[in-house]
């Protein structure tokens, strides 16, 4: 675990991190019919590097937020690309929000999810999850929202599912691990405020820089 003075330099440094700490934990696993897969936008520069280490091809999964209206920063849930949902009942009800309310969210989201699919994607179709060892990676979980919906839809899917993040907020490491086979949290503090204040550089990552490190991590795995 990291102490909190050795913060990480950026998502690409916290992929590297992350990666050692996979290879070690999954030393008993077999993986090699494995597949990374990046929780857009943050999670895939961190993505990137785990399977470059692990020598697994890499994916985006995409997850969106459902933010409470008027609120858009604050998670009441999380809907997936497959319309799989993870609702935090507990947000819903402290702010009175009507299942109209959530419906009109969700449904927007679709639309972005739709946009990001043929951003990313270039045409391309997702990769083959049936049957294999998921690793779902993001740079971080707070609330948990977006990953905890991302691997709900996939146990239906994968062999196995493992979620793999350089910081997570104890209670949220824990409430995982009673959804997925395995969880890799690379740093656990006790004081946890937030994701980005554990990183140096924390700027927002871009659709481009995503589909840069998808072709990228294609054309490592040609050569």
């Amino acid at each position: 675990m990291l102490s909190l003075e050795k913060e990480f330099e950026d998502r690409r440094h916290a992929g590297r991190v992350l990666a050692r700490s996979l290879l070690s934990s999954l030393a008993e696993v077999d993986y090699q019919d494995g597949i990374v897969l990046g929780l857009p936008r943050g999670g895939v520069p961190v993505a990137y590097e785990v399977a470059r280490a692990l020598d697994l091809p890499l994916d985006v999964f995409i997850v969106r937020k459902l933010g409470v209206p008027g609120f858009a920063e604050l998670a009441m849930g999380a809907i997936t690309t497959d319309g799989t949902v993870a609702m935090n009942q507990a947000v819903i009800q402290e702010f009175g929000i009507t299942q109209e309310a959530i419906d009109a969210v969700a449904e927007r989201e679709k639309l972005e999810i739709g946009r990001r699919e043929l951003a990313y994607r270039n045409g391309r179709a997702p990769a083959r999850i049936e049957g294999r060892t998921a690793i779902l990676v993001d740079d971080g979980v707070a609330t948990g929202a977006s990953m905890l919906a991302a691997a709900r839809a996939l146990r239906r899917r994968a062999r196995k599912v493992i979620v793999a993040v350089p910081v997570a907020a104890p209670s949220t490491c824990e409430k995982l691990r009673t959804e997925v086979d395995e969880v890799i949290c690379v740093c656990v503090p006790w004081q946890f405020y937030s994701v980005g204040s554990f990183y140096q550089n924390f700027e927002q990552t871009t659709d481009e820089e995503v589909r840069t490190l998808l072709s990228q991590s294609r054309a490592d795995r040609a050569a």
